[in-house]
Formats: structure tokens, sequence, C-alpha cells
């Protein structure tokens, strides 16, 4: 028979017992540094100090408006990162939060940066960072209950859409309690280690969890039990833990806030390559961003978004003022010219049709391109191709911007439409109007609402990528005149090879004559003389000489070169008589310039930062040139832009010097140009390449040399074959001689 005593004694045991291995539990799961202060919870950034500081000097909410205290948001981080993921967050979408954001630390956390830091006390920054999380929801609760409709904890390694944020928060009641996040239930390995029942969640710490004022308010005072009772060692399943036992509510159940709340568990390599995918793009928040540069990057891709939409904004207000133009008729919304100028809705405010532009003739039609496997291209001198990477990107684009316009309404409608493949398409650009589009796209249609089903469907897209107003920003200094008048005054130094080519020479003296020495242009001549037979050479020093008699106050050079001719040689040996400060423009005696291209020359070559390579028009054989005196000077029947000749730049010598100069191993003509062109695209400069119409090449009968090396021939046939006459003009000539150009014999 049991007594009373006996029984006494056993209760008090089991009591005794059950005390001591929770406790015990308790230390073994938790750090001593992370038990919680019976002191007041401070924000004092001074650690000798032990009076609270006013949060005012953390963060000052009397300037914001009501449509600014949507949230707040609070960043757990540490002291190694405030000088990076903290302060990479503070300048890019920490500044455009619809509240506040400030950022939680441990309690000797310190920074020269002018973050919003608050030091926790009694906290420091081991991991796992249990009572920081909890501490710094008591923060919030305690200086900004009432200032704020939601709150929210993040990480220092996530990025949030801010605009993105403020939309979807809207939308939804805040005056309920609300637990928001990407709901997690633990992976597989810690299965039933994380003491959730099957169906309870927790929200993912990392693309972070939201909470309403309502939830907040309940839950804090409980969370000094919460601290005291964890069951595992992850601070976002506690913080779930205790938000669904003290306000009775689970993380949101939703298959849609895996997107919403993005994690990718494949770590970082997500962000690092390309950022036009529908993950980034359905995203509110991403995670994780360990790498500040990656975070900066992501912040302009998305600005890049926010200047897209705008234009696009900006094409259809035009569109709706041609349309108001067109209902007034008789009526001008501008009477003022310079008003007009920034309204052009002969362009700019026509709809989207394939048929903007009506050639007159057949020269004038817009080709399209086929696009399947491969590309077939109407203007490549290689019609089959594979698509470049810029063109399967512009494809990519369009497609999924099409996609993200079809299912823009998928959820009312109770369906939703998948892209599978192109199976062909077609493409053409329109310089004026935008980029045309004709695709055969293979989709999956899925209904989900009423009778389920899944078809593969086709359909024909046509679609036009429209080029909205020229938009441009021209950044000022305070010496931005001076400067641009220094450039202007730069003494620009023409460095020239000569081997023979007399009638050439002396075509090219006369012109630098009348477009430089005559007008007082600040330039210098050197010219880089090789022997040459016959009396070549005489006639030839006898005309420099000449010029330096009459322009006795211009830096004007003959240097004789000997040896072999060598171009690169020459222009080295050009390069090498002028300082390092100097601006040196290399050309051919084959060039005719006009007044305007030494101030290009200026204007376009940046001492170590810019090289210009100007393109230069070069004339085809006056042979077969029809109606010689009726066409413009710079036309498609009379020369081409030469694309790949490198030879014409202007580069300051220490950049010359920078990337190496030119191979004066390089025997003859050719090859040079491209060499140094090379260097000069791997170094740290930077190419301005753009058509110069003030440089034209004078056509001049081309001779390969077979002593050339096999590269260098080959370049000079295809330069001698080039300059011949236009396809068009080629073409002309074979179909009106069919029996000598197109009969086998």
């Amino acid at each position: 028979m049991v007594t009373a005593s006996q029984l006494c004694r056993f209760i008090c045991g089991i009591v005794i017992g059950f005390l001591i291995t929770t406790q015990l539990r308790y230390l073994l799961l938790q750090k001593p540094s992370c038990l919680l202060s019976s002191t007041k919870i401070s924000s004092t950034s001074n650690p000798q100090s032990s009076n609270e500081i006013p949060v005012d000097n953390v963060v000052n909410i009397s300037d914001l408006t009501e449509d600014k205290r949507l949230i707040f948001i609070g960043v757990m981080t540490a002291q190694k990162y405030l000088h990076t993921r903290a302060l990479a967050i503070h300048n890019t979408w920490g500044k455009t939060v619809p509240g506040k954001l400030i950022f939680f630390s441990s309690f000797n956390s310190k920074t020269n940066h002018s973050l919003p830091l608050v030091p926790l006390k009694s906290v420091d920054d081991s991991y796992p960072p249990q009572k920081k999380s909890f501490l710094m929801l008591k923060y919030m609760h305690d200086h900004f209950i009432d200032d704020f409709e939601w709150f929210m904890r993040a990480d220092d390694d996530v990025y949030i859409r801010t605009d993105y944020l403020e939309g979807f928060l809207r939308s939804i009641n805040s005056s309920k309690p609300q637990f928001i996040g990407q709901a997690g239930v633990g992976n597989k390995a810690e299965f039933g280690q994380l003491s959730l029942q099957a169906d309870e969640n927790f929200c993912m710490g990392g693309p972070g969890m939201i909470l309403s004022r309502d939830t907040l308010r309940l839950l804090i005072p409980h969370i000094r039990y919460c601290l005291k009772n964890l069951y595992s060692t992850h601070e976002d399943v506690e913080v779930g833990r205790c938000v669904r036992k003290f306000v009775g509510i689970p993380c949101t159940w939703s298959y849609e806030m895996q997107s919403i709340f993005y994690h990718s568990f494949s770590g970082e390599e997500v962000f690092n390559g390309r950022l036009k995918t529908k993950e980034i793009h359905r995203a509110i928040t991403l995670h994780p961003i360990k790498q500040p540069s990656y975070l900066y990057r992501m912040h302009s891709y998305f600005y890049g978004l926010q200047s897209q939409n705008l234009r696009y904004n900006s094409l259809n207000l035009y569109r709706e003022i041609l349309d108001m133009e067109n209902l007034l008729q008789e009526s001008r919304l501008f009477d003022n010219t310079d008003q007009l100028l920034h309204f052009n809705t002969s362009i700019l405010g026509m709809k989207p049709v394939l048929n903007k532009f009506n050639p007159v003739s057949s020269d004038e039609t817009l080709v399209w391109d086929f696009i399947s496997k491969h590309m077939h291209a109407y203007g490549s001198l290689n019609p089959k191709k594979r698509l470049e990477s810029y063109q399967q990107l512009a494809v990519n684009d369009v497609v999924m911007e099409i996609m993200e316009i079809i299912n823009k309404y998928s959820k009312q409608r109770g369906r939703i439409i998948d892209f599978k493949e192109i199976l062909y398409g077609y493409v053409r650009e329109n310089p004026l109007f935008g980029v045309d589009y004709i695709l055969d796209m293979l989709l999956t249609y899925r209904k989900y609402r009423g009778k389920k089903m899944t078809v593969p469907v086709r359909r024909h897209a046509y679609l036009q990528k429209a080029f909205s107003q020229l938009e441009f920003r021209e950044e000022y200094t305070q010496n931005s005149q001076a400067s641009h008048m220094d450039a202007l005054q730069s003494h620009v130094n023409i460095i020239v090879p000569l081997y023979g080519r007399l009638e050439n020479f002396k075509r090219f003296i006369n012109n630098i004559e009348n477009v430089c020495f005559q007008v007082g242009e600040r330039i210098g001549l050197a010219v880089i003389f090789f022997e040459s037979d016959g009396d070549d050479s005489t006639e030839s020093k006898m005309i420099f000489d000449d010029l330096k008699r009459k322009y006795p106050s211009y830096d004007i050079r003959l240097i004789e070169a000997k040896g072999p001719f060598s171009r690169a040689a020459a222009l080295e040996t050009g390069a090498k008589a002028f300082s390092l400060n100097s601006l040196l423009f290399f050309v051919d005696v084959d060039l005719v310039l006009d007044l305007g291209v030494m101030e290009r020359i200026r204007l376009n070559t940046i001492q170590s930062k810019q090289v210009y390579f100007p393109v230069v028009f070069s004339e085809y054989d006056p042979e077969y040139i029809e109606n010689d005196s009726e066409l413009p000077y710079l036309s498609e029947e009379r020369g081409y832009w030469r694309q790949f000749g490198y030879g014409i730049v202007s580069i300051y010598h220490s950049d010359l010097r920078d990337v190496g100069g030119f191979d004066t191993s390089i025997r003859g003509w050719g090859k040079e140009d491209v060499d140094l062109y090379s260097k000069i695209v791997r170094s740290n400069l930077t190419v301005l390449r753009a058509a110069d119409p003030g440089i034209v090449h004078v056509f001049h009968p081309i001779s390969c040399s077979p002593d050339l090396e096999d590269l260098q021939y080959e370049m000079c046939w295809g330069s001698k074959l080039s300059s011949l006459a236009s396809q068009k003009t080629l073409a002309k000539i074979i179909l009106s001689n069919k029996q000598k150009y197109l009969t086998n014999r």
C-alpha cells in the first residue's frame, strides 16, 4: 500500500526531473550568449553606455507621409557584412522602400557609413541568430508598432523589388493577422528533426517573412517563452512555431509564394547569368545574393526594366495624341514649331502594324529574314548561318514578353499557356519604326478550372518591338566648357607613309593644304618616305620642300626610312618622332579629308580612355559607275563604307605604347591594322567606331604581290574585289551580257 508521503516524493521527483531535463536541453541547444537579458532592450550604439538612445537618433519617421508608412523592414546582418552586403542594400533597393529600413546587428557593431544601424544589446553575431531575430522583432514592436501596417524580417543577402512589394501588400487586408512568406517544412535531411507536425510549416527566412501589425502585436508578449523553448537551431523555424502557437496562424500555404518569395536552392549561380528569366521577373524577393556586385547588377537591371516601361507608356501617349489630332482634324494641337518638335506623332504615334512603311521602289522594300534552327539572312555574305547571340537573346526576350501578356489574366480565366518552341519565323528591322516578327509558336494550353485539359496548340504571332524617341543624357561638370575647348585646341599630328604614288601624294598634299594649313588648323605633318624607282622620289621631295617653305610656322617633317616598304614600320617610326602626349592620326595618301575631320579627331580621341577608328567611305572603280555626275557624292553606286578596314586611326602616343605599338615584323601591305585593333580591343581602352563622311578613300588600282604572306595576299584580294563595283552594278553587267558571264564553256 503506497503511503501519501511516498506518493508525494514520487510526484516531486518527476517534477524536478522534468525541470532539470528541460533546462539541460535548453542549454545544449542555445549558447549562453543567447539568453534573454532581463534588462530593457536598448538601441544604443555605444557599448560603454547603459542609457538607451532615442529611436529618432537612429531613424526619423516624422517626415514620412501616410503613403510612405506602409512597411518597416528590418535586415539582420553582422559586423563583418556592414561594409559590403548591408552597404549594397542601403545603396540599392533600400532607398526605395515604401516605409523605413533599419539594419540590426550585434551590440558592438559600428560603421563609418551612414547606415541606419541598431546594435541590439546583449546580442552577438554568433550563428544561429535566434536571439537576434526575436529581439529585432521586439524592437520593431516597441518603437514602430503604430507607425506601419506591415513588418518584414529580411536577410542581408536578399534583393527586394520594392515597387512589386508595395503593390502586393496594398492588395491584402493589413488589419487581420497575416504571416506571409514562402512556406517551408525543412529538407529531407532535417525531416522529423524540426518538431513539426505534418500540417505545420514556417516562413523561410532567406526570401523574407512579412507580419501584419496584429501578428506582431500578438507575438511579442511571448518571445521570452519562445526563446526559452527552442526545438531546433533554425531561427525561421522557431519564429514560425511561435507565430503558430500564440497568433494561431501558419505561414501562407500557397504554391505562388515559391515564385513571389524566390529562393534559389542552387545558390546564387542563378543570378550570375542572364537575368531576363521568368523566375526573376515574377519574384518580389530574390535570395541568396551574397556578392554585393551581383546586387548592384540586379538593381541596374530592374532600373532598365522601369525605363523600358516608361518608354512604352510614352509611346502610348504619343498614340493618344495622334488619335486626338485625327479627331480634331482642322484644329492644330501645337501652333508653335518648337512645341511640335517634342511631339513627333507622325512616327511615334502610329499604331503597331506591319505595314507602317510603304516603299516607293523595289529597292526600298524591307526584306524578311527567315529563322528556324538556322537563320537565312538576305543581307549577309553567308545567307545561311546560326543565329548570333544577340539575335537569339532578342527572340527570347520577345517570346518571354508575349507569354507574360498572354498569361497576364490566366488566374481569372482559369488557364495557363506555356511556351514550348518556335517552329519557324520571320524577322526584319525597320530603322524608323522598330523590329517586326512573325513567329509560328508551339504552345501548351492548360485549363485547370472546370473541365481540366492539357492540349498542344500552334499559333502565329505578329509582333512589333517599336522604337521609342531618342533619349540621351549629357553629363556636365563645372569645367566642362573648359575641357571641351581644350580638346578642340589639341595639336593633331598626321603621319602618312609614302612609297611612290606621286599623283596620289600631290592630291593628298593639296587636300591637306586646303583643309588644314590655309584655315589655320593646329596640326603637324610627318611623311615617312621610302625610296622608289624612277623620278617619283625626287619629285615627291620637291613637293614636300615647297610645302615646308610655304608654311614655315608648321611642324612639317620628312623622315626617310631604310629597307623595303613596311607600313607597320613606317607608322611606328612616325609615332616615335613625337612626344608621349601627342595626338597621332595615321592616314594614307589615298585619302581626301574635309574641314570637319580634325575637330572629330580631337573630340573622339581621349587620352588613356578612347581610340577613334573612323569608318572610311571607299570609292568604286569609276569605270563601272553610270551617270557619275548625277549621283550624290556618298551613294551606294559610287562607293561603300569600308567596315573591315582599320588602317585609319587616331590615338595618343602614350596609349599606342601601352598596347604594344605596331608589329614591325609585318612586311608590305595589310594585316598591321587588324593587329593593332586587336591589341586595343584587348586593352582597357574604349574603341569608338563610326562612319565618318569627311574621310573618303579615292579609288586606285590595287596590285597584290604574290610575295605577300597568304593572309596578307587574301586580304589584298578581298579589298581589290570589294572596290570594283556595287552588287547592283555587277548584277546589271552580268545580266546585260549573259552569254559572256553565265554560259559554261
